[in-house]
């Protein structure tokens, strides 16, 4: 099958729910970022203090937010007049699986932030 046609608002509440789990792990991600870096340049502070070579660059994986990925289709959904709408099958896995291009990515970097808050 290569096509589906969904019920917008069924679609629409997928959608939602995809974006509010990725925008809360987000959140929380960016919580462990913000600690680890003020770790890092408290730790550089102190090395400069004390005579150590001087570091000017902090090498941490910054958090990735992909909402706007989401609110682009569900806005799109928004807007449209259909009450069904057809998606093909790795739009499905995008929107209804949540299996987007970036995400391996996105959850390696912020599931090992949330691991270090």
């Amino acid at each position: 099958m290569q096509t589906v046609k969904i019920q917008r608002d069924l679609l629409l509440e997928k959608l939602r729910l995809n974006r509010k789990s990725h925008r809360d792990l987000f959140l929380k991600a960016q919580e462990g970022y913000r600690k680890k870096v003020i770790e890092e340049l408290d730790q550089m502070l102190a090395e400069a203090r004390g005579g150590k070579s001087i570091r000017r660059a902090i090498s941490l994986p910054e958090p990735q937010d992909h909402t706007p990925d989401y609110d682009r289709i569900i806005a799109m959904l928004e807007m449209s007049v259909d009450d069904q709408i057809q998606i093909l099958a790795g739009e499905f896995d995008m929107y209804v699986m949540d299996n987007w291009t970036w995400k391996p990515m996105a959850m390696s970097v912020n599931t090992r932030l949330l691991a270090e808050r």
